[in-house]
């Protein structure tokens, strides 16, 4: 069992199982930097696995694929930031109803278009590039870029001083409610490349309910990870690493249902760890009215 857990293939497995993690979790980042908790990355992530098939299928290209479910992502993001920045309503409930949108809309969609259910037909996938699909290699790149944007840039300031203090970002002409809706659409763009490495990075269908709640693992990565892209890319591993073993040890004489229940069992344990430890931004989650103090 050892040489099963420590080898090759499962690190190989490992990065693969990762790279939708943290993707949407810097997603996350984004959003809840600026100080709009994103609760809906899971469905932002079943949305882009769906229409990055969709895309695949009618253009018969997957690179259009991946960017139809950015797209498509990036605009169903764009109504969570509407809900929250301009209606001011709850950003959990909020994020909560699109995860529900985005669960039925897939699956009425996948009848309309395939008419089929559960699962599309083949399509179009990405190239294996070495060990892996292009996405994974892509993710990695972004890890680099958006902690160099976080922690290095004046927009990286911004960000990080409309999450922790937006009447005082507000006061030094920031605008905290364009920055907001930049940060909460770049999550919906991060979440759609994610859920296009699971249709047609390493597969090629779509299935119902693909994201299977890795968007929800993605934002324990995210908290776990304590609000920073590297961190977010070291818990992603250890939820991914996780996953992979769980796969591998199937076969073994342990029960199925603990086998299957090891990614949870390992993201709660963690999040266990560093509650009370670990310090979000503080204004996430608060909706902004200029001129409040």
């Amino acid at each position: 069992m050892f040489d099963t857990l420590f080898s090759l293939d499962i690190l190989q497995a490992t990065l693969r199982m990762a790279t939708p993690l943290f993707l949407a979790a810097l997603g996350g980042l984004f959003s809840e930097r600026s100080g709009v908790v994103n609760i809906a990355l899971e469905g932002l992530m079943l949305l882009g696995a769906f229409f990055a098939a969709v895309g695949s299928y009618f253009t018969g290209n997957p690179w259009l694929g991946v960017l139809t479910a950015m797209i498509v992502s990036a605009l169903f993001a764009g109504i969570h930031a509407l809900v929250s920045i301009r209606y001011k309503a709850d950003q959990v409930v909020s994020g909560t109803a699109l995860n529900l949108l985005a669960g039925g809309l897939t699956v009425f969609l996948l009848n309309v278009i395939f008419n089929t259910s559960g699962t599309s037909p083949n399509v179009p996938k990405l190239p294996t590039w070495l060990w892996f699909n292009p996405i994974v290699y892509i993710g990695l790149v972004l890890v680099i870029i958006v902690h160099y944007i976080i922690w290095y840039t004046p927009f990286g300031l911004r960000i990080r001083s409309v999450g922790e203090h937006p009447m005082a970002a507000d006061t030094v002409g920031i605008n905290v409610y364009t920055l907001r809706y930049i940060c909460v659409i770049l999550s919906g763009v991060f979440a759609g490349l994610a859920g296009a490495d699971l249709a047609i990075g390493e597969l090629s269908i779509f299935r119902q309910g693909m994201s299977g709640g890795r968007g929800f693992i993605a934002l324990a990565a995210l908290i776990f990870g304590k609000w920073t892209p590297l961190g977010a890319l070291g818990a992603s591993l250890l939820f991914g690493y996780a996953q992979a073993a769980q796969m591998r040890l199937i076969g073994f004489s342990i029960p199925s249902e603990f086998i299957e229940m090891i990614p949870y069992i390992v993201t709660m344990v963690a999040l266990a760890g560093v509650v009370g430890r670990s310090t979000p931004p503080a204004a996430v989650g608060k909706p902004y009215e200029k001129g409040n103090r």
